[in-house]
């Protein structure tokens, strides 16, 4: 019993003592740090911004009769295609025809009474004052003649442009009053999109002719838009200027009131390269700078570069000092220095053997 306890102590020596004279020759062996980088890309060419307008027609107006009455005919329905002139409504035109025979009577014997009295006064049997009056009496007569037949006229509500009917406002067989809303027309001879921008981003962009702007549709499909009108008051809220586009070539289907997406390209300002947020760490006098890395045979020399960080695309950061295709490091930059020796990090993998 004796002799296998003396066995088993020197085995458990054994297997502690061996690792230990091992560990000498194993931190011989230099472990350099691995850290995650990227290689940075070029600056983009322009810089692009995403908004989310609304169509609507070039105008939209609520159609009234300049007369009142009774309406007796409402022709088109909602979302009716109407064309330039086309008869929308009508009065009834009976009190209409009987002023306009009325106002041709009142006219025809103010012609005679006052061709009576000329005649008269020429001859020198009537009073010249009389002729005078019986002549503004005729004009007068001719007036309203004319105001007669105008009223006539606008007891029928035609269409002024070609468009689509919105809504039916007065139903039909209903007393109307003069200037009373009877249909609300789209004119679709243009289709616009407006939209809000932000005031912060309306100083980023400046003149707003050198923005290409293009819309989203639904479908996917992708249409130009060119620059109507810009309101330079901003919103009580938000801050932000309405800015009113237009489009070229607009899509079929596209009716007023749907939503489309907006992007805004203008040429970058400078040729600042983007770069993580962790890839920027601060020198002893507080400077920015990034962490570079240089060849040296198969691991890699930090080199710390000094940087101007900017922001001028209004979104992530940017930095001026590096060139495009510079490897940096993206992730615990902070935990290395300038000059150090690192490999580049690929991956948590395991060999077998």
């Amino acid at each position: 019993m004796k002799s296998r306890h003396v066995s088993y102590v020197a085995a458990t020596l054994a297997a502690i003592w061996l690792p230990l004279t091992a560990m000498p020759a194993l931190a011989q062996a230099e472990v350099l740090p691995a850290v995650r980088t990227i290689v940075l890309d070029a600056p983009p060419d322009q810089i692009t911004r995403q908004f989310f307008g609304q169509v609507r027609a070039r105008e939209t107006v609520d159609l009234s009769f300049d007369v009142g009455g009774t309406m007796i005919r409402l022709i088109p329905e909602e979302g009716t295609a109407v064309q330039a002139g086309e008869t929308l409504a009508e009065l009834d035109l009976d009190p209409f025809n009987r002023a306009v025979e009325r106002a041709t009577l009142s006219l025809d014997m103010a012609t005679r009474e006052a061709e009576r009295t000329e005649t008269l006064a020429t001859r020198q049997a009537g009073a010249t004052a009389r002729a005078e009056d019986a002549i503004t009496a005729r004009e007068m007569a001719s007036l309203e003649l004319r105001d007669t037949r105008a009223a006539l006229d606008d007891a029928t509500l035609r269409a002024p442009f070609d468009g689509m009917v919105a809504v039916r406002m007065t139903p039909a067989f209903s007393a109307v009053s003069p200037g009373q809303p009877v249909l609300r027309l789209h004119d679709l001879s243009e289709l616009r999109v407006d939209f809000a921008l932000p005031e912060r981003i309306f100083q980023q962009i400046g003149q707003l002719d050198d923005v290409r702007f293009d819309a989203l549709v639904a479908g996917g499909q992708q249409v130009s838009l060119r620059l109507v009108a810009f309101q330079p008051d901003t919103a009580q809220v938000g801050q932000s200027y309405r800015v009113t586009l237009a489009f070229d070539d607009p899509p079929g289907g596209l009716l007023p009131g749907a939503s489309v997406t907006i992007t805004a390209a203008v040429p970058a300002a400078s040729q600042a390269v983007a770069v993580p947020a962790t890839a920027l760490v601060a020198d002893a006098a507080r400077d920015a700078v990034v962490m570079v890395l240089d060849a040296d045979g198969d691991d890699f020399i930090l080199r710390a570069q000094p940087v101007t960080v900017v922001a001028d695309s209004g979104a992530g950061l940017a930095v001026m000092g590096l060139d495009p295709g510079t490897e940096v490091v993206v992730a615990g930059a902070h935990l290395v220095r300038d000059g150090q020796r690192v490999r580049r990090f690929t991956g948590l993998t395991m060999t077998e053997e």
